[in-house]
Parts: structure tokens; sequence; C-alpha cells
């Protein structure tokens, strides 16, 4: 049996032991489980209350929205980089102020997102010393931004350092300099910041998806999928990561104030014009060697060079004119258009594409693919870009069945337009279809309401010979761009 005195002292123990647990909050004590795995002994409303921080209500975020709420205590997890500890998850070591990139200035630790100065150091992110050995000549120098203004007449120099004007404690003023003064991307009518619709850095906007504007005021006419579709290089790329795609358009950046417009163009910024230059100077236009054109960031040689760069001579018996004039043959234009004179040899492209073929490139086999790709709908055979169609089969692309199963009046229901008209009164119909008029050879389109010569042409060619034009717009083949389809992006160039 044990002596009174030890009991009474066990008694005095328990009860400080009592004491001590209930003067300790709530949110640090142990998870009250009667055992592992075991039903929590609190109700959800007790054990959401203990995780939740003080003054929020019901319904608050639990561990601050940064971990997981386990039978009244707070399990803390990493949804975005850094740590996040302390009993309500409430301390995250990356939100201490930084200075210069330092965080607390690499005079201090952080703790719990306020920094710990260490002796001889203070302000919010220990940036200033307590004891100042600079002159004030040499601490304004330190102070200057690279225009040599001292605190970017947004602050005042302490030792070196700048301290930014931010009287009203926002803390919009902020910077090394006190460069970045995010007072600009205030909207002068809603008063928020990028008129909530963005997020500022340096004065800056940065707007979120169908939004743009200096402080994301304007909200675009189509949704940000499509604007997103628009802005899509060949490659997958949006603005060919050359740009910034605003609603659906590209502005690309000038890399070349010095020009009337940049280095980098096109409607996905795919061009890039500082690939045609033998050594990159923004100040010169010394393309493809002098030898060449620029094509969309590509070299186009002239008669007797070759190279990516037109860099290196290649010697040919014939002059350029009797070049030119054996790669014409019958057509108006070298190789037809559809490929590259070298001393009166021309080479078909795109390259490794057999469908363009012929002496002079004359003939061109995608002329019979419909926009689906089939060849001469599937009933006939393709010769030098011309479709020959199996018996019972006509049209330009085989299309058309010879024998029809319709009476007249059901076909020539599916053959008139919105406004009652038959193929718009430009073609006939048969057996549903319209065959629009041969001696009109630029109508075309399901009802003959298409006027090809709409489409864009270069060097004389509809959609350069590239594409198939579809209603006034042409559709390229694969390996090639632009609104005449005229910019060649494939991996090869000939």
């Amino acid at each position: 049996m044990r002596p009174t005195g030890f009991r009474n002292f066990l008694l005095l123990a328990s009860s400080l032991l009592f004491a001590g647990l209930s003067a300790v909050p709530q949110s640090f004590l142990p998870s009250l489980r009667s055992g592992p795995g075991a039903a929590c002994r609190l109700s959800r409303a007790e054990s959401e209350r203990r995780c939740r921080a003080p003054g929020q209500p019901p319904g608050g975020a639990l561990c601050h929205g940064r971990g997981r709420c386990d039978c009244g205590v707070c399990i803390c997890h990493v949804s975005e980089p850094g740590v996040y500890f302390g009993p309500l998850c409430e301390c995250h070591e990356w939100v201490c102020e930084t200075y210069d990139g330092s965080t607390c200035a690499g005079h201090g630790r952080c703790d719990c997102g306020k920094c710990v100065c260490d002796e001889g150091w203070s302000g919010e992110a220990c940036q200033y010393p307590t004891n100042c050995d600079l002159t004030k000549k040499k601490s304004n120098q330190m102070c200057k931004n690279s225009q040599d203004i001292i605190c970017s007449n947004a602050g005042t120099c302490h030792c070196g350092r700048c301290k930014c004007d931010n009287s009203d404690g926002n803390g919009l003023v902020y910077g090394k300099f006190c460069e970045c003064d995010d007072r600009e991307c205030i909207d002068d009518e809603t008063e928020e910041i990028c008129g909530g619709h963005g997020k500022c850095y340096c004065g800056n906007c940065y707007c979120q998806a169908g939004w743009h504007g200096d402080k994301c005021e304007f909200q675009c006419a189509i949704t940000p999928w499509e604007s997103k579709r628009r802005c899509t290089s060949p490659d997958g790329r949006v603005c060919s990561n050359r740009g910034i795609c605003v609603c659906g358009e590209c502005s690309c950046h000038d890399v070349d104030p010095t020009g009337d417009w940049g280095d980098i163009h096109g409607d996905t910024c795919e061009c890039d014009e500082r690939d045609c230059r033998a050594v990159y100077d923004r100040y010169s236009d010394d393309f493809c060697s002098g030898h060449g054109q620029c094509n969309c960031g590509r070299c186009d040689c002239k008669v007797g060079w070759y190279g990516k760069k037109c860099e290196h001579p290649r010697s040919c018996p014939l002059t350029a004119e009797e070049s030119v004039s054996k790669c014409r043959g019958s057509s108006a234009l070298p190789c037809s258009g559809r490929g590259k004179c070298e001393c009166g040899r021309c080479t078909c492209y795109p390259p490794g594409d057999n469908r363009v073929h012929g002496k002079t490139c004359e003939c061109d086999n995608r002329r019979c693919e419909d926009l689906d790709g089939v060849v001469c709908g599937g009933h006939g055979t393709c010769s030098c870009g011309r479709c020959l169609c199996e018996r019972g089969w006509f049209g330009k692309l085989c299309q058309h069945p010879r024998k029809c199963n319709m009476t007249e009046e059901q076909s020539k229901g599916l053959c008139e337009s919105a406004d009652g008209t038959l193929c718009s009164g430009k073609g006939s119909c048969h057996c549903g279809k319209c065959i629009c008029s041969a001696e009109e050879w630029y109508i075309s389109g399901e009802f003959c309401d298409c006027d090809d010569r709409d489409c864009d042409k270069h060097d004389g060619l509809i959609c350069t010979g590239n594409g198939i034009c579809n209603c006034g717009n042409c559709e390229c083949w694969d390996g090639w761009n632009g609104n005449a389809c005229e910019i060649w992006l494939g991996t090869e160039y000939p």
C-alpha cells in the first residue's frame, strides 16, 4: 500500500495535467479516437469547428483550405508549391516578403508568413540595416533604376535600398527600385484590379480566357475554345509560341522595332524572318545571303544558289533565262507554279509527294481529290490531275451518277437554294445535285452560289495551286498555309 503523501501527489499531478490540457487550444489536441481506424467520438459539426480558424462562420474553409480535417485535427497537404504547416495549416513558408529575389533579404528567417530579422536588420523583408555606413551619394546611386531615377520616383532611398510609397498600406507599389505600380491595373469604373478578370503583375494585366484590354475590360465575342482554335498554328502551338492570342487573333511579338513590322508575322505568328539571316542583326536586311527571297522564314534561292540560307553557289552551263525557259514548258509559270527551277530542271513540291509530277510539274493529282481526300469520288482514276470516270458516273470529280431514281420534282426540290432559285440560276439540276455551268469556270458550291474568283491568289494562281478554293476560302493542302496557301511549313523545302 502506497503512503498517503504519494497518493496526494498523484491527485495533484492529475489535476495539473487536466488543467494543462484544458488550456491547450482544441486544434492542438490529438484526434479523439478510441483506437487506430476507430470512429471519431466528435460530431461532424464539432470536428469541423475545431479545424476552422477563429472567427470564421460555419461553412468556412477548413484548415485554411490547405488540408483535410480528421476528427478535429488538421492534416496539412500541398496543393501548390510550398510547404504548409501549423495547427490549422495557417503557415506557408513562401509567403514571407522578399527583397531582390531573396526571402527576408537573406537577413532573417520566415516564421509563419512573417520575417524574423537577424540582429542589425529591420523591415518587412529585413532589407534595411540598422546602422548605415554608406554616404548619401553612394546610397542614392544604389537606389537608381535603369533610367537613373531614384526609386522610380515612387519611393525614398534608405541606405541604398528603396522604401516604396504605400501610405494606404495596400502594397501596390513594389520592386527593388519601386518600379512596379499595380495601381496601373485598377479599372477606373469598377475600381477592381484588372476589372476582376485577370491578374496584375508589375503594372500589367494578364487577362483570363475570354477577356482582353489593358485592364481586361472587354469580353470576347467568341468562346475561349474558339479563340484558342483560331490562334493555333499548324504545329499545334498557340500563336506558334511567338505571340499572344486575343479573341482569336494573334498579336505577334515585335522583335524588330526599327522596321515597319516585326520579323515575326503571319496569322498564327508562324513566320520568323530571322531564320533567313546568315547572322541575325536587327539593323541588317541581309536576307538569304543576298541570293534569295525570304518566304515565311525559309529562303527561296535564286537560280545558281542553294543552301538553307542560299549561301552556296551552284554551277550551271545555262543562263538564267535559258533555265527558266526550259522549266516553263507550255505553262505560264516556271514548273507550273508547283516547283522550283534549278538549271533547267524542276523539283516539284511538296518533297516526296508523288501526286505532283511531270517534267514541269504539270500534273497535280491533288486536284482529283475532294475536301475529304477522296479521289474521283471513289468512282474513277486520276490521270495528270483529271478524273477518268467509271461507266455510269460523270463530273469533274466523278460525283454524279448517270442513272437517277428520283422524280424530277424530288430532284429539283434538293437543288433549290434558300431563295427558291434552282442552283442559284447558274447551273442545272441532276439527281438532286447542282451541276454548275462549265462556261463560268469560277462558279462552284452546293447550289452554285460560290465564286472561286473570291479566293486569294499568289503568282496569278488561285490558292497558289497549293489548295482547293472552297466558296471563297482557300483550303490548303498539307504543308501549306496562308490566305492563298503561299506559305510552305513542311519540314523540308526544295
